[in-house]
């Protein structure tokens, strides 16, 4: 179940990570820290939350955080070095965010299949799907 964050939990992982999150994905993220996203009917994704160190429930709720699951996905074939990543479907397919190299990711949420490596935009911005 999904519940709010302190925004010093987001600047925490973006200093890891070395990028900056789209104003929109932290907004959302700050209202509700991960759950579930209906890309469409045949698309389903658990978002990965930002790692909440508030307290033990919540350490332990956000665990699979998106610093954690960023750094596992680069030691798979194919991932983008500019991913991000911020979602599963739970068959190793992820939902990514990207930059063209300055470290400021984009709006746009692109599906990473992890069987061929390609990526395909499924959002122009995480508001456009649904939760």
């Amino acid at each position: 179940m999904p519940f709010p964050i302190d925004e010093k939990y987001i600047e925490e992982t973006e200093s890891e990570l070395k990028v900056k999150f789209p104003s929109e994905f932290k907004s959302r993220m700050i209202k509700s820290n991960g759950g579930e996203l209906l890309i469409s009917d045949e698309f389903e994704f658990e978002l990965y939350p930002f790692f909440d160190k508030s307290d033990k429930k919540r350490i332990s709720r956000t665990c699979n955080h998106i610093g954690l699951e960023t750094k596992n996905a680069r030691k798979w074939n194919g991932f983008p070095e500019n991913g991000i990543a911020i979602g599963s479907d739970g068959f190793g397919n992820l939902i990514i965010l990207t930059h063209s190299g300055n470290g400021i990711l984009t709006d746009k949420v692109y599906f990473w299949n992890h069987e061929t490596g390609d990526q395909s935009i499924i959002a122009k911005s995480i508001n456009e799907l649904d939760e």
